[in-house]
């Protein structure tokens, strides 16, 4: 069974850059869809972005078009997600996912880690 650990959370200013990172234990990475969720203190948890097992299709949230991308390495079991252009909304603890389906839906994966804080100050 994969384990997912992020890492690369931090604080940060607005308009600053952050790039997370979702190491996975495990042989099978390679056959999850992986996704980035997040939850900012009293707030549901809410869909980043989504990518699927090749690597090849992504689906953002409308509020991080454009300002993050996902990306995967699969030779070295590990999905990013780079943040640019940051903003005080975008603070939250973020989550990496895995599961069988590329999905926006939260319920859709499995698999999840253990949070990295990410905090952009005004």
């Amino acid at each position: 069974q994969v384990q997912l650990v992020e890492s690369g959370g931090g604080l940060v200013q607005t308009g600053d850059s952050l790039k997370l990172s979702c190491a996975a234990s495990g042989r099978t990475f390679s056959s999850y869809a992986m996704g980035w969720f997040r939850q900012a203190p009293g707030k549901e948890r809410e869909f980043v972005c989504a990518i699927n097992r090749s690597g090849r299709s992504t689906v953002y949230a409308d509020s991080v078009k454009g300002r993050f991308t996902i990306s995967r390495d699969n030779a070295k079991n590990t999905v990013y997600l780079q943040m640019n252009r940051l903003k005080p909304e975008d603070t939250a603890v973020y989550y990496c996912a895995a599961g069988p389906v590329y999905s926006a839906q939260g319920f859709q994966y499995d698999l999840w880690g253990q949070g990295t804080q990410v905090t952009v100050s005004s």
